[in-house]
C-alpha cells in the first residue's frame, strides 16, 4: 500500500467537546492537504466545514446521538435531516447500546432505520461501541445494521472503556460479508495499528492521528528507498 492509497481511508477526526473554530479550521486545513476521505466534526461545525471544504474531494462527515447513542430515535432523525441540510455528506451514529444489551432488537432496528430513513441516500455509518458487547451481540448489531440499510458498521466513539480491536473488525467484517463496509475507529494512533486494522477488514479509519500516521508512513517510504528496497 502506498501512501495515496492510505489516506484514502481516513476520516480525519475531531470529537473533543474542548475543539475550538481555530482547531476545526486546522482540521480542515489537514484533510485538504493530505486528501484524506473526509473530516469527522459534532453537528455545530458541520457548516464551517462544508464552506471550508467547498470545491474539494474531502466529505464533511458528522456524528449523530453521539457519544452515548440513547438520544429517542426522533431526535436522532431531526440531527441526521439538520446536519445534511448544513452539508454533511456522511453520518455517523450511535446505537442504542442499552436496547441491544437488553435484547431489544426491534428497537435498536428502527432506531437505525430512522437516521437511514432520514439521511435519504446519505451515507450511514453505525457505532456499535464494541468495548460493551459480547461477540454474539456484536453480530448481532452487524446484523440489524445491513437489515435497516446502513452503509458501514463501526467499532467505537472513541468515548467508551476501549477502541477498536482486530478482533472485533474481522468479526465485524466477516458478518456483513460485503453487504456494509466496516470503520475501525478509537485508539489508532500509530501506522502498526492502521494496517493491522485495515488487514483485518477495515475500509475506513476513524483517528485524530491522521497526519501523524501518513507522516509516519512517508518515512516508511522514504527510507525504503534510501536503502535501496
Amino acid at each position: 500500500m502506498d501512501v495515496k492509497e492510505l489516506v484514502s481511508y481516513f476520516d480525519h477526526t475531531i470529537l473533543k467537546a474542548t475543539a475550538t473554530k481555530t482547531d476545526v479550521v486546522k482540521l480542515c486545513e489537514e484533510a485538504k492537504e493530505y486528501d484524506f476521505a473526509s473530516v469527522c466534526v459534532n453537528p455545530a461545525w458541520v457548516s464551517l466545514c462544508s464552506k471550508t471544504l467547498k470545491g474539494t474531494n474531502v466529505k464533511v462527515c458528522t456524528v449523530i446521538g453521539f457519544p452515548l447513542g440513547a438520544n429517542h430515535s426522533d431526535v436522532k432523525a431531526f440531527e441526521t435531516k439538520q446536519a445534511i441540510k448544513e452539508g454533511a455528506q456522511e453520518v455517523d451514529m450511535v446505537i442504542n447500546v442499552g436496547a441491544l444489551l437488553e435484547g431489544n432488537d426491534n428497537l435498536v432496528l428502527k432506531d437505525i432505520q430512522s437516521v437511514v430513513t432520514a439521511a435519504n441516500g446519505t451515507l450511514v455509518k453505525v457505532i456499535l461501541e464494541t468495548c460493551y458487547l459480547n461477540n454474539e451481540q456484536i453480530v448481532k448489531a452487524c446484523e440489524l445494521s445491513v437489515q435497516a440499510g446502513a452503509d458501514f458498521v463501526k467499532t467505537s466513539t472513541g468515548f467508551g472503556t476501549g477502541g477498536a480491536t482486530k478482533e472485533h473488525v474481522a468479526l465485524m467484517a466477516s458478518t456483513v460479508k460485503g453487504k456494509a463496509k466496516v470503520k475501525a475507529s478509537g485508539g489508532i494512533r500509530t501506522l502498526e495499528d492502521t494496517l493491522t486494522m485495515i488487514n483485518n477488514g477495515a475500509d475506513r479509519i476513524g483517528a485524530s492521528a491522521g497526519v501523524a500516521i501518513i507522516k509516519e508512513m512517508q518515512g516508511v517510504v522514504n527510507e525504503s528507498h534510501n536503502s535501496g528496497y
